[in-house]
């Protein structure tokens, strides 16, 4: 009988011997569902009863905030990957402006990270994980469903996030989150805030975040390739500005350690530059690059790309 490769384990995933990366089912979430549906029908109450540009305007602000300090900044490269250092006041600062994006709590983004990351790891990868259904239906399995392992394997949280009782509040709550700042948008500018600044804003962030990370999985430009792992990522050029630098995510699988994620000349990347101001102001220290670590096993260079 042919030799099952052994399963690769990760810092935070650790598989047992019944484990496959295979061997599972898409669940469907309805309150995953009802999240997305009903902010994106109140998104579009404030589109076509509410257009007005300060309306427009909190939108854009608050969106930009979010994902950049908060998603990219925050949650990605500060709480999963921990590419740069900060005073802990300031991570629970990013890690809420991340959890209002609307995708999950911190420890819920840790683990739906690394969970991702440990099956594009493997030989073998479901669907799921790899982004290859098709589509609308990845669209549907990333936006309102789950894979559920059938023996899944252990996942630990390190003691500085799972212990801290200002995580665990905000994963308890993190949909309540909304609430403070739709009540300040609401005094300022009545219901045109909230629909466009709560809303319309966590329905576009989470489509827009399914969007990038499907096509970052399919195809595109690469400076790098990782052989002997199931799933590659891949560049989306001219988006640097539009996602804050996540759409370079073939350097992103190169380099999971750094803090800049456009790590080519022209590669526009607006949350390392935030992290740049956060060093000049006396607020982070110890910035992880390319260089920081010895390269990925299986790393491979290809052609650069840019903008």
């Amino acid at each position: 009988m042919p030799q099952v490769p052994a399963l690769i384990a990760t810092e935070r995933v650790i598989p047992g011997p019944q484990t496959s990366a295979m061997a599972g089912y898409v669940q469907f979430l309805p309150l995953k569902a009802l999240w997305l549906g009903v902010h994106g029908i109140l998104g579009a109450i404030g589109v076509l009863w509410f257009m007005q540009l300060d309306a427009i305007l909190v939108f854009v602000v608050l969106t930009a905030v979010t994902i950049c300090c908060g998603h990219s900044v925050g949650m990605h490269r500060l709480l999963i990957h921990r590419s740069f250092r900060t005073f802990r006041g300031v991570e629970y600062v990013l890690v809420w402006l991340g959890t209002l994006v609307g995708m999950a709590g911190p420890m819920g983004m840790i683990q739906a990270h690394d969970m991702r990351d440990w099956h594009q790891r493997q030989t073998e990868c479901p669907a799921h994980a790899a982004h290859a259904a098709g589509f609308w239906k990845d669209a549907y399995w990333q936006l309102c469903c789950a894979f559920r392992l059938d023996h899944p394997p252990t996942f630990m949280i390190e003691a500085r996030v799972s212990e801290d009782q200002v995580f665990r509040f905000i994963e308890r709550t993190w949909m309540l989150q909304q609430l403070p700042l739709a009540i300040g948008l609401f005094m300022l500018g009545g219901w045109a805030f909230v629909l466009w600044g709560v809303s319309l804003r966590i329905f576009v962030s989470l489509v827009g975040h399914w969007m990038v990370g499907h096509f970052a999985h399919r195809s595109g430009a690469q400076g790098w390739y990782v052989s002997g792992v199931a799933v590659q990522g891949y560049n989306l050029p001219r988006l640097g500005w539009v996602t804050f630098g996540e759409n370079w995510h073939g350097n992103h699988h190169a380099f999971p350690h750094s803090a800049r994620l456009g790590v080519e000349p022209g590669q526009a990347d607006p949350g390392f530059w935030f992290i740049k101001g956060l060093v000049a102001s006396g607020l982070a220290w110890d910035i992880a690059l390319p260089d920081t670590q010895p390269p990925r096993d299986g790393l491979v260079r290809k052609a650069a790309t840019s903008s």
